[in-house]
């Protein structure tokens, strides 16, 4: 026992989710609707914190997490991973004592830094350094231990100029380069992450995943969420799968990865995007079908490599649209983006009239190693977002005509196929 970090047991947390407004015959009923609203607000508040198994199904009821349980070693780093709204970010939530749990315990062995939504934890009245000061107090440091450890705080976070600018001054990414510097170097026995690495830039994040290769070895515990399933497999042997609220895998972070990427890529027999809920934009044009040709013009859901493939977006729109822009992206199994098309390469957008219409961007010779894809498409104008899907079209590469040779160079060295040949040259 005494080498576990964290210990969770059957967590649940639940909220109240708001319901429609009632709607009012005459104004009698409304007066009485709002006499009585007090009282039935509080009625909900309170039975928030009451569990009732008869009523944990109703209508106006989340469950974010469900009955969640798992054990983190002392030096672990152990990963999370799930769709947006799985409940990761409400279960580090309760492992940070933010939020308390409405059924189960969660036991938290050493001090504990969080890094959280951006902003969490600062003062925003306060200087980044008197921030600096007050982080270190919470984790219960010493002013000493603060002091010799300031200035590599404020070095590796980069924004040495700004440091005695009050907080609200601060950009995200200035607020997330404090943040990391401060839970990292203030030496948390356990440091828990979510998805801040997303939004530094490059250089900072290569920064972030080196220090926290350092925690590793210095045998410190962080548990981790990210949606970059590179930095997952290559920081955390160990990873679970969050969905709706449950734990549905736990093991070596490899195989636990692959299983959650592949249930992102099951592929649909319908094309039909009509009745596809997760979608964004302002609804003035929608796409209807995603669909792949190949060179003579047949749909295809198994393209060739090396071989002419057309993208097909059919599309509806509610009234005329100038200089519309298309753009899509094929992501690997991994997740990894492979490739982003735009019409701008067409030097500028389309302009389409109201109704239906079709469009297709044609890759010559497609550049893909063996393995799954999805393609995810987007449209806007100068207003706005038009419309969007994060997984349009599901398809898989099983044939390689690339290199017009036998050769198919392994799948875990390419993530495209570039052509190129050999010659000796004289030294």
């Amino acid at each position: 026992i005494m080498d576990i970090a964290i210990k969770a047991e059957h967590l649940s947390k639940r909220y109240r989710i708001g319901q429609k407004e009632a709607m009012h015959d005459h104004f009698g009923t409304a007066v009485i609707d709002l006499i009585k609203t007090p009282i039935k607000n509080f009625r909900k508040y309170r039975s928030l914190y009451r569990f009732d198994e008869s009523e944990s199904e109703a209508s106006d009821i989340l469950w974010a997490i469900k009955d969640v349980s798992f054990e983190v070693k002392k030096g672990e780093v152990l990963g999370i991973i799930g769709r947006n709204g799985a409940g990761k970010s409400t279960l580090l939530k309760i492992l940070s004592r933010i939020t308390n749990p409405t059924d189960g315990r969660a036991e938290i062995r050493g001090r504990v830094s969080s890094l959280l939504e951006v902003g969490t934890g600062f003062h925003q009245e306060l200087s980044g350094r008197e921030n600096i000061y007050l982080n270190g107090t919470i984790l219960g440091m010493r002013k000493k231990e603060i002091d010799s450890k300031i200035k590599d705080i404020i070095e590796f976070s980069g924004i040495k100029k700004f440091i005695d600018t009050p907080v609200k001054r601060f950009s995200s990414g200035m607020k997330v380069r404090l943040a990391f510097s401060v839970a990292a170097h203030l030496e948390p026995e356990i440091l828990i992450i979510d998805e801040v690495l997303a939004v530094g830039d490059a250089e900072f994040q290569k920064k972030c995943l080196g220090k926290m290769h350092d925690f590793t070895k210095e045998g410190r515990t962080v548990v981790f969420v990210s949606h970059n399933m590179g930095a997952i497999i290559e920081l955390c042997p160990r990873s679970i799968i969050l969905k709706q609220g449950r734990i549905i895998d736990d093991g070596p972070s490899k195989p636990v990865v692959e299983k959650y990427l592949s249930s992102l890529f099951q592929p649909t027999e319908k094309a039909d995007k009509k009745k596809d809920n997760h979608r964004s934009g302002d609804g003035r044009l929608r796409f209807e079908s995603i669909y792949l040709q190949d060179g003579e013009g047949r749909k295809t859901s198994m393209p060739i490599a090396g071989n002419l493939l057309d993208i097909v977006i059919e599309f509806s729109a509610k009234e005329d649209l100038s200089n519309v822009q298309f753009v899509l992206t094929i992501f690997n199994s991994l997740g990894v983006a492979v490739t982003h098309c735009s019409v701008r390469v067409n030097g500028q957008g389309v302009d389409i009239k109201k109704g239906g219409g079709r469009i297709a961007c044609g890759i010559p010779k497609l550049p893909l190693p063996i393995g799954k894809y999805k393609i995810s498409v987007a449209a806007h104008d100068s207003i706005s977002k038009l419309d969007a899907d994060r997984t349009a079209c599901v398809f898989d590469v099983n044939d390689s005509n690339f290199f017009d040779t036998q050769f198919m160079p392994p799948i875990r060295y390419s993530t495209v196929l570039v052509d190129h040949s050999w010659k000796m040259v004289d030294s």
